[in-house]
């Protein structure tokens, strides 16, 4: 059983994030339109030509017997499931085809995550998949493409026919003195290489402004408008903002509940045992003696748990000594035997930091409260492209849930205001694994 944190919610967060990142001033759309490569352009519809065609009726196939096996259940979904990310896969080629032909700067075409457990989520997630506006628009370009590669197929026989046509007088010694052009119409050897030669720029120029019109359409399908863009920055935006909001209600709500469950009834109880003390110092010295230092005792406790509760709303050795030593001062502490694994090279930001360093707090003493778990293992690196990532697993029962107000939704809201995203994956049995991606620059 897969499941995502909330962060993810219907559309997938590296789609969003690269809209985000691509909706500044310099956007594909913004940048002054070139031609591009022609030539390119032409070899790849051409050759569109070719196996549009073939895929077109794989795709046409695997979704009729998809439909005709319906009944029956288990084949008839493992097609129709093949033919969803037969179209994605598809749609994705498509999206790197382009970007790397004209150089837009495209984000890759991300797949659609899981948001609910379970098999429904599976279907959900198809479905979700299926209906995905980004996909079919890049299919939409594929059809195009093809279509403009079925007739660039017969302007490149044309061009190559001008081109021999052109050339005909050299080889008229060989017996043909008069050749067949267009409906059987002979044109004389003389007049071939200005037919021949009309022929090929003909086709050429045809060619080229194919070439273009590729590029335009492809432009125009798959570079969002930068309203589209500034659009998804404000959403993205807006899920930061709500993420932060909840975060800060869930640390509340968790600062009261320690507070009223921990320390406020050990502080009640010193209050009693002193005045307690108070009343026997005179009578009985030796008890009055014994209720002091139990409640010396119980004040050190009480400062140990506001310690306690303090290092949880604030790692000070996080902003001294960076991540690497608090996660191993976190680990030390842990309850749950850690083998941590951290290969960080310089700081990243503290919000990119304290999301991971809170993220990673919360999942160990979930794996020592509820999980069952023996040892825990945790991985952070810095991956390509400024991301801060980590993961958390243990060898528990799993089961894990994001719950309004929990622990688990605490932590995917604070990522989701750092710009991040989580995922769970915790079947029941286990083992629970947690994975978190940060800007590492948020």
């Amino acid at each position: 059983m897969t499941t995502a944190a909330p962060l993810p919610r219907a559309d997938s967060p590296d789609r969003t994030e690269s809209a985000e990142r691509s909706a500044g001033a310099d956007t594909p759309r913004a940048r002054r339109f070139t031609p591009g490569p022609i030539f390119g352009a032409i070899a790849q519809l051409a050759a569109l030509g070719i196996v549009g065609p073939v895929i077109a009726t794989v795709l046409f196939g695997l979704l009729g017997a998809g439909l005709g096996l319906v009944p029956a259940l288990g084949v008839g979904l493992v097609l129709l499931v093949a033919f969803v990310y037969a179209l994605f896969g598809l749609a994705w080629l498509e999206y790197a085809r382009v970007d790397g032909l004209y150089g837009l700067g495209l984000p890759p075409l991300a797949p659609r995550r899981r948001t609910r457990p379970g098999f429904s989520g599976f279907l959900l997630v198809i479905w979700h998949q299926f209906i995905d506006g980004t996909m079919w628009r890049a299919i939409a370009s594929v059809a195009i493409s093809t279509v403009l590669g079925l007739v660039v197929l017969p302007l490149v026989t044309a061009v190559a026919s001008g081109v021999v046509l052109a050339f005909a007088p050299l080889y008229a010694h060989s017996g043909l003195a008069r050749l067949a052009v267009i409906g059987g119409v002979d044109i004389p050897v003389v007049w071939t290489p200005l037919v021949g030669v009309l022929v090929a720029v003909l086709g050429l120029a045809a060619l080229g402004g194919i070439a273009l019109l590729h590029g335009i359409i492809a432009r125009s399908i798959l570079v969002p408008s930068r309203e589209a863009m500034f659009a998804a920055r404000v959403q993205v935006s807006d899920q930061r903002r709500e993420g932060a909001m909840r975060a800060s209600e869930v640390e509340r709500t968790r600062i009261e509940r320690d507070l009223h469950d921990g320390v406020q009834p050990r502080l009640v109880s010193v209050g009693m045992t002193l005045g307690l003390a108070q009343q026997k110092i005179d009578d009985d010295p030796g008890a009055a003696k014994a209720l002091i230092e139990e409640a010396h005792t119980s004040t050190k406790a009480a400062i140990t748990e506001l310690r306690q509760l303090a290092r949880g709303i604030h790692a000070s050795v996080l902003d001294d000594r960076g991540l690497d030593a608090a996660l191993s001062a976190l680990a030390a502490r842990s309850h749950v035997p850690v083998h941590l694994d951290v290969r960080l090279e310089g700081r990243c930001a503290k919000t990119a930091e304290a999301a991971v360093y809170f993220v990673i707090a919360e999942s160990l003493t979930n794996a020592a409260k509820h999980s069952r778990a023996s040892e825990c293992r945790v991985i952070v690196r810095v991956r390509d492209g400024g991301t801060l990532w980590a993961r958390v697993e243990d060898n528990g029962i799993g089961g894990a849930r994001v719950l309004p107000g929990g622990g688990l939704d605490g932590i995917s809201n604070r990522v989701l205001a750092a710009g991040g995203t989580v995922r769970l994956d915790s079947p029941v049995g286990g083992p629970t694994s947690l994975e978190v991606s940060v800007p590492c620059a948020s």
